[in-house]
């Protein structure tokens, strides 16, 4: 429901969508996802991945699940900026002030325009106390276990120091 939430038709939609799948998919914080520039998709082995800039500079790389590698293929295509490889993967989609679109989101913006809005018009809001990204997180990591992954991948793919940090987030 969450990422059929955004419009299939906007820009802004696109974008949300593929905000809403590398959080579900990948398990990222929201800064991780701020820093995000376009050359952190990276082919690797021949496969997509996403090289995500952690906590304490900690580089680590993630392969790309397939609904996220599209829904944000199909973003850079409306959005136009692919070429742009130093530049945010996600950025605005308005600038009232100089119309350019050069910078990252701003993670409150993350977390208020899309998580809490699109919360709230799923009813995801309404049943789950303290819906926010890190409950993307938790689902991602759920998800994962759930489909037979190994916690201690799982807590690598994280960036937890600990595996107890790591079973907090698993919610089987």
């Amino acid at each position: 429901m969450l990422l059929d939430a955004p419009p299939a038709n906007t820009l802004k939609g696109k974008r949300d969508r593929a905000i809403l799948a590398t959080l579900l998919y990948h398990g990222l914080r929201r800064e991780e996802l701020c820093r995000l520039q376009v050359k952190d998709l990276q082919q690797r082995s021949g496969v997509q991945h996403l090289c995500i800039h952690g906590k304490r500079e900690k580089i680590r790389f993630l392969p790309m699940h397939p609904m996220a590698q599209r829904l944000i293929d199909e973003y850079l295509e409306a959005a136009g900026h692919r070429d742009d490889q130093k530049g945010p993967l996600f950025r605005s989609v308005k600038n009232n002030i100089t119309g350019k679109l050069l910078k990252p989101l701003d993670t409150q913006a993350v977390y208020t325009c899309i998580i809490r809005k699109y919360g709230k018009e799923t009813g995801i809001n309404a049943n789950v106390n303290g819906f926010c990204v890190h409950s993307l997180r938790s689902i991602a990591a759920t998800n994962a276990l759930e489909h037979g992954a190994d916690i201690g991948k799982v807590q690598e793919w994280l960036e937890h120091a600990n595996v107890s940090t790591t079973r907090l987030y698993d919610q089987r």
